[in-house]
């Protein structure tokens, strides 16, 4: 694995032919969670048995946090409490419709790192898969239905509804993307409930949705891992994984 700073983030690559990023094989970014360390989910990558020309790429979300947890990261600022009562009092529809203060900062700086992995590592056209956990999640699908950017696929791990008329109006441009969205049924952070709904919109519009639910919490649980390996091998084009 290999540390690069670019578009003003710390990321770690590894993967591809050397371990360290080498070569042209296809590229996976994936966007950790709030409250999460940088490095949060460098340790998917070898249960994910994709082949070896597959390269990953984990950013390392900008803003840090003071939690006196180490290093606790964010893309945008949450209100913690905010949203659990939200959850208690059943009110998921206003949470859903509001447009997150630094969304769009977060989305810009994301796109300036995608303009430059793919150009720094020769991705090859269609051959890039995007995704991420809860909030890093967000931010993917974010992004994705505001960009023209050409997507293998997107994976969304244990995320909810933000911003929801934006992307409801802009997802069916991506009409034909492949989705993988995995979540816990018994989620006590973000409502299983509300992925479901996720999950219908982006079907409705024609993505093309994977969904996995699983007996469990906020979390990526090893059969999740295993489903997500199966669906980047599916999503990516043959010809760089023989």
């Amino acid at each position: 694995m290999r540390e690069e700073h670019w578009a003003g983030l710390d990321i770690r690559i590894t993967g591809g032919d050397d371990s360290l990023g080498g070569g042209e094989g296809p590229l996976v970014m994936l966007l950790h969670g709030f409250g999460a360390p940088g490095d949060d989910l460098v340790p998917l990558a070898p249960y994910l048995n994709v082949p070896k020309a597959v390269r990953f790429l984990f950013p390392a979300a900008p803003l840090s946090l003071d939690f006196g947890l180490g290093d606790a990261r964010a893309w945008w600022m949450l209100d913690m409490e905010r949203l659990m009562r939200a959850r208690a009092q059943g009110q998921w529809e206003s949470l859903a419709l509001e447009v997150p203060r630094g969304l769009e900062s977060a989305r810009n700086r994301l796109a300036d790192l995608i303009q430059m992995a793919v150009g720094n590592l020769v991705v090859p056209q269609d051959q890039l898969i995007l995704g991420g956990f809860s909030q890093g999640a967000m931010l993917a699908l974010d992004y994705t239905v505001r960009s023209n950017t050409a997507l293998a696929g997107l994976i969304l791990l244990s995320t909810t509804i933000i911003t929801k008329q934006a992307w409801v109006t802009a997802l069916p441009t991506r009409k034909g993307l492949a989705v993988f969205q995995s979540h816990g049924t018994h989620d006590d952070i973000l409502a299983h409930s509300v992925a479901a709904q996720l999950r219908d919109h982006m079907t409705s519009a024609g993505l093309l949705v994977h969904w996995t639910e699983f007996r469990g919490g906020h979390e990526i649980p090893l059969p999740i891992l295993q489903d997500m390996g199966s669906f980047m091998r599916r999503a990516l084009p043959p010809s760089p994984l023989s």
